[in-house]
């Protein structure tokens, strides 16, 4: 319940306290979907730090935060220095706004692997923290708030779908109406339990709590309840402390156990095959009895003869047939077999050796299997890990490409990614004779056309390669924008200039319309 609307309006509440009249001095991001907001205040500065996570969305607010010296990228620019007028709390939904001075105003939108945020200045959207989701693009912000009509005549109407008519509940609030038997209560007596829910949601405690075996945030006393707050911010930020550790616990545990699991798996099943190939050799003796065969008949088999048939001692005298070499002799033939059925004997031992070898390693996993099964805490699995030798054996990640690559009319358009890649794009991966282009005189990606040999630059191919210029940049909300198109020889970079920072010579620009 930490992104309920009912849990939202408590926080939104004891936010605008806190909030009222502060100045935003820095907004800025270090992991992936992750937004620090830092306000000045008369004493310490207050953090706002907004994780995003498609697996986990959530609000919190750390006393302090220090921002990393690299891999730190400014947001929001226009939202510097703003002062703090206010916080919209939108009826019936999971979306709050702070209001600044100007008519600006950042909407959080938690709606769990959707959360985005989004700044507007007046009614129209400047900036979005996820670009990536496109109907953020045509949100609406004087529209977000959602009505519900809390009358027993409607109940009434929507008895057997109450949930379709209370959406703001979420799951764990009618999951908690079941273990109070809900669901076999007749009309009036549901009614009551729901007014009874709402009277306990108007004015709750905040429990940190396992329910289902999953650490959860409730405003319901649910679950085996670890923790109780009365304050919201508090609550909320022992939450996300302890769903981050637990969460970090669960995958690394995780990890080990489905790296435990593979390796028992891929050595059982080496072990069977394995297995199987030694039986097939111990059944196959047919080397030595050959030799004895011929050995047996020596005064009956000639030089040169290229096969005997000869009555087989060890099956009851059934004729047996045998290829031989006929430039050997007999006993050379013999002499043959008997190498080759020393061979087999050896290849045998060395297959019972690795057998003994392996099966030592499976019982060895499986009683590692059962130990890691047993383990509880973060410390603990880490310190097993380790044991293992498996800490610091990670593969090694291939670097990102600084680039999004799109195709259109069998041409290949590359859009930067951020400043620093709009350089390693540029200066290492554009070669001479590929199109440049960049939205004029604004901050935005760098896009190259690659160059096919022998053909020129259709019309069409770098209109649109334009309008991508033009939507990754600061001017992507423009009716029109116009486009430098330059030859990449004509792009240089000058010592000292800041990431991203060009010099165009010879430029050509046209008008288009941003596009994404």
């Amino acid at each position: 319940m930490h992104n309920n609307y009912f849990f939202l309006r408590q926080l939104t509440t004891s936010l605008e306290k806190r909030l009222k009249d502060t100045v935003v001095s820095e907004c800025f991001s270090q992991n992936k979907d992750e937004l620090i907001i830092r306000f000045e205040t008369a004493g310490d500065p207050f953090f706002i730090k907004a994780s995003l996570l498609s697996s986990f969305s959530c609000v919190s607010f750390p006393e302090n935060f220090h921002r990393a010296r690299k891999n730190s990228a400014d947001l929001f620019s226009n939202l510097i220095g703003h002062r703090v007028a206010g916080i919209t709390q939108f009826e019936n939904e999971r979306s709050f706004s702070i209001d600044f001075n100007n008519h600006v105003s950042l909407l959080f939108k938690l709606h769990g692997n959707r959360s985005n945020i989004v700044l507007f200045v007046g009614d129209s959207i400047d900036e979005l923290f996820k670009n990536n989701i496109l109907e953020d693009e045509a949100i609406d912000r004087t529209k977000l708030h959602r009505t519900i009509d809390w009358s027993f005549e409607t109940f009434a109407q929507h008895i057997q779908n109450p949930g379709g008519l209370y959406f703001t509940f979420g799951k764990l609030v009618w999951r908690y109406l079941d273990l109070k038997n809900f669901q076999t209560l007749a009309d009036k007596e549901k009614w009551d339990a729901i007014q009874t829910v709402l009277q306990e949601l108007e004015h709750p405690h905040y429990f940190i709590t396992s329910f289902e075996g999953k650490v959860a945030f409730s405003l319901l006393p649910i679950g085996d309840i670890a923790k109780t707050f009365s304050d919201p911010i508090n609550a909320i930020n022992e939450f996300f402390l302890t769903y981050s550790q637990q969460d970090a616990l669960g995958r690394e545990r995780s990890s080990l156990l489905a790296s435990l699991k593979a390796k028992l798996h891929s050595s059982e099943e080496y072990f069977a095959k394995t297995s199987e190939k030694l039986a097939a050799l111990q059944g196959d003796n047919n080397y030595k009895v050959w030799a004895d065969l011929i050995m047996a008949h020596m005064h009956e088999i000639k030089t040169g003869m290229d096969r005997v048939v000869l009555p087989n001692f060890y099956l009851e005298n059934h004729p047996t047939e045998i290829k031989l070499k006929k430039d050997l002799s007999p006993q050379k033939n013999a002499e043959v077999f008997y190498k080759k059925s020393k061979k087999q004997q050896l290849e045998m031992q060395r297959i019972q050796q690795l057998l003994d070898a392996k099966q030592k390693d499976i019982a060895k996993l499986k009683r590692q299997l059962a130990d890691a099964e047993a383990l509880s805490g973060l410390k603990n699995i880490r310190s097993f890990s380790e044991d293992l030798g498996w800490t610091n054996v990670k593969e090694k990640q291939p670097k990102p490409l600084p680039y999004n690559e799109t195709e259109f009319n069998g041409y290949r358009i590359w859009v930067g990614r951020n400043a620093e890649s709009n350089d390693v794009l540029t200066l290492k991966y554009g070669f001479k004779e590929d199109l440049w282009l960049h939205a004029k005189d604004v901050a935005g990606s760098h896009v190259l056309i690659k160059h096919q040999a022998g053909k020129n630059f259709p019309k069409d191919v770098i209109e649109r390669a334009a309008q991508l210029a033009a939507y990754h940049s600061k001017r992507k909300t423009d009716t029109l924008c116009p486009v430098v198109v330059v030859p990449r020889k004509f792009v240089r970079k000058r010592k000292g200039d800041p990431a991203g920072a060009v010099v165009v010579d010879r430029e050509e620009v046209i008008m288009v319309e941003p596009k994404r």
